[in-house]
């Protein structure tokens, strides 16, 4: 009788209640996503729908501010506030319904206006992983930007009007060590073979092997069998052109068996070999953008307030320069390959085996650094520097700038605005009417078009024409632009909100769990073509 089969081990309950994200950002950014404190600004739509999407991955908790009475408005634009809500609090009501949504997520609310509290209370900001506002007025954002710009704290401010939508990200220092790329070749060191790999190729007699074991031989045995053979014809040299590639393709194609009428056999690995020579027969060389992180001032001249990110990048770039012999840290992982399980897990270990090996080098001088720098010894642990070594190809970094710099018009980047309102196809007219628009919030108190005054479209048009004069930019060519904005008359459609709100909690997500990076640095989406652009001011 056969034995029954062996059954999976039980999930918990966190990794059955977050499956699917887990195999996104896993434990370790589930656990920071955990550990995080959001602090919302207005609990408007917009506000809560990007809870909602923080919320139900499960941040640590969540704090509003808001000094607001929910209004017959806000009933329209949230879709879990009914009429019982009106006058309440919208600050108290809103942490009341969000919390119902992730029992393990702890809620929190402030029944202040922003203003006050920047003034009364401005340190209350410093604990917070990330601060997001939603319908802030210029008078409060600029001084907030100054504030959390100097606590370097993430700032992300969010706007829906009408069917116009817009992110804008501030971040002074961002460091990112799993950024996954989209796409990756893998790291196979084909180019320089460690000696494991060399001892395991040379063990393999490829013309003693019948068909079956020969179709199941990984596919770098034959492609670096054939390489090492084609470097000691050129000198040591690697292909570098189609025609050397080809030749070398060639190598790979004699080494197939023939069946007994003299036909080539088809052989999946082989023919996986010759794929890969575009890809894996290439120079192990740092990318240009780590290149840029290794040379960093933050990188170079370490102090005792470094972060761990730059103490482990200096570790790494002195590996490179010592054990490494200019290459980074083998990142231990191969792709999927025609193999038969025992040839695959036998070399994928000689890979996990080597990528340890790096990892333990980098890790000890790691420790010494932690010592210099007068650090504790566990502020950086094995895992952690293994997880850098890894991911030490793609390792990325941003650095951001001052929202508040937008508002002075010798700092702002003209020529991008110039451009952009030039360019039929450009959406950065539509951060040209929100600048506008804020201007004349500013000197009306009023959105344009929210009484329905014809008169607006008259001053709103005059507050951007003098908004572009400041920045040098030459004037709008159609005045449809302004008459849309006056249509919205400051109204917040839910689905707008829902999209922006989805496309903020995103961008949060990546910043508190240090992966995926992060847009650069505002976004505007166009809910009338359906269409979203990203710019770097």
């Amino acid at each position: 009788m056969a034995s029954p089969a062996p059954k999976s081990p039980e999930q918990s309950e966190k990794s059955k209640k977050y499956d699917r994200q887990l195999r996104l950002w896993g434990d370790h950014g589930q656990n920071a996503l955990e550990g995080s404190h959001i602090c919302l600004i207005n609990a408007t739509g917009l506000g809560t729908e990007i809870l909602k999407s923080l919320v139900l991955p499960g941040i640590g908790g969540f704090t509003i501010v808001d000094g607001k009475k929910v209004s017959e408005e806000d009933i329209g634009a949230k879709f879990f506030l009914d009429i019982d809500s009106l006058s309440k609090p919208r600050a108290q009501i809103a942490t009341q319904l969000l919390v119902e949504l992730n029992p393990d997520v702890k809620g929190d609310y402030v029944d202040e206006p922003i203003e006050e509290l920047l003034k009364n209370n401005p340190n209350f900001f410093s604990s917070f992983s990330v601060v997001i506002t939603t319908a802030l007025n210029e008078r409060a954002l600029l001084p907030l930007s100054e504030l959390l710009w100097n606590l370097e704290v993430p700032l992300i401010v969010a706007r829906s009007f009408g069917l116009i939508g817009l992110i804008r990200l501030q971040i002074k220092e961002h460091t990112i060590i799993e950024s996954h790329p989209d796409t990756q070749n893998p790291d196979l060191r084909l180019d320089r073979p460690f000696t494991a790999l060399e001892q395991y190729v040379a063990r393999i007699n490829l013309d003693e092997m019948d068909l079956k074991d020969h179709a199941h031989v990984p596919y770098i045995v034959p492609l670096l069998k054939c390489l090492m053979e084609w470097k000691t014809i050129h000198n040591g040299e690697l292909p570098k052109n189609y025609k050397e590639k080809d030749e070398l393709r060639n190598l790979i194609k004699n080494k197939i068996k023939f069946n007994e009428e003299g036909v080539p056999e088809y052989e999946e690995n082989f023919e996986e070999a010759i794929k890969a020579v575009n890809f894996a027969v290439t120079p192990s060389i740092v990318p240009k953008e780590v290149l840029n992180i290794l040379n960093d001032d933050c990188c170079i001249n370490l102090t005792s307030k470094s972060k761990p990110f730059w103490i482990m990048a200096k570790a790494v770039k002195d590996f490179i320069e010592n054990e490494g012999h200019g290459c980074l840290p083998l990142r231990g992982t191969l792709p999927d390959m025609t193999a038969d399980t025992n040839n695959y897990i036998a070399l994928q270990q000689l890979y996990v085996q080597e990528s340890g090996r790096c990892a333990e080098i980098v890790h000890r001088r790691v420790q010494q650094l932690l010592h210099q720098l007068g650090q504790q010894s566990d502020a950086i642990s094995e895992a952690d520097t293994k997880l850098f070594c890894k991911h030490s190809s793609s390792i990325a970094l941003i650095r951001g700038s001052r929202i508040a710099d937008e508002y002075d018009s010798k700092l702002i980047n003209t020529s991008l605005i110039s451009q952009g309102i030039e360019n039929p196809d450009s959406l950065i007219v539509y951060y040209v009417m929100l600048r506008g628009l804020d201007r004349f919030y500013g000197e009306y108190n009023h959105h344009p078009g929210e009484f329905g005054d014809e008169h607006d479209i008259v001053k709103l048009k005059g507050c951007v024409s003098k908004l572009l004069t400041e920045w040098g930019c030459g004037s709008l060519s159609k005045d449809d632009y302004v008459h849309e904005i006056c249509r919205y008359g400051g109204a917040e459609l839910h689905s707008v909100s829902a999209f922006i709100g989805g496309c903020v909690a995103q961008e949060a997500i990546k910043i508190v769990t240090g992966q995926y990076k992060p847009i650069n640095n505002t976004f505007i989406y166009d809910a009338i073509n359906s269409s979203t652009e990203t710019f770097a001011f």
